[in-house]
């Protein structure tokens, strides 16, 4: 097992690494919409969804892999409703490749945020 963390991404806000990669695959931690700064994005769900692939993207780069190496996503919401905001910016960073997804409401997220994404990909 191998912690990956780049300065790209905001750092963990707990113990736990940004993400492991084993053997072939990366596992993130949940990614949330806080800059690498550490200044949450407190915009509409679009803004937050949008902060949360740019980080998971950079997360994924510092490991030496990408978002169409991605294999399953698991998304947190806060609430349901804006299930068809999320999957409008979903569909912009996986226009052709459809990794399998699950998709949960939760009763809170840290920092009482909208979403939280974590993603499994493939290194090549």
């Amino acid at each position: 097992m191998k912690p990956i963390h780049t300065d790209r991404a905001p750092a963990a806000i707990g113990p736990y690494a940004q993400a492991m990669r084993v053997g072939n695959f990366l596992f993130t931690s949940g990614q949330i919409p806080l800059k690498p700064t550490g200044e949450l994005v407190t915009g509409d769900i679009v803004e937050q969804t949008h902060q949360v692939f740019a980080n998971l993207r950079a997360i994924l780069q510092a490991a030496g892999t990408d978002l169409n190496r991605v294999v399953k996503t698991t998304v947190y919401l806060a609430d349901m409703n804006d299930f068809s905001k999320v999957n409008e910016v979903y569909a912009t960073y996986f226009p052709e490749h459809r990794p399998a997804r699950s998709c949960v409401e939760v009763s809170r997220l840290p920092k009482d945020v909208g979403i939280e994404i974590e993603v499994i990909a493939t290194i090549d």
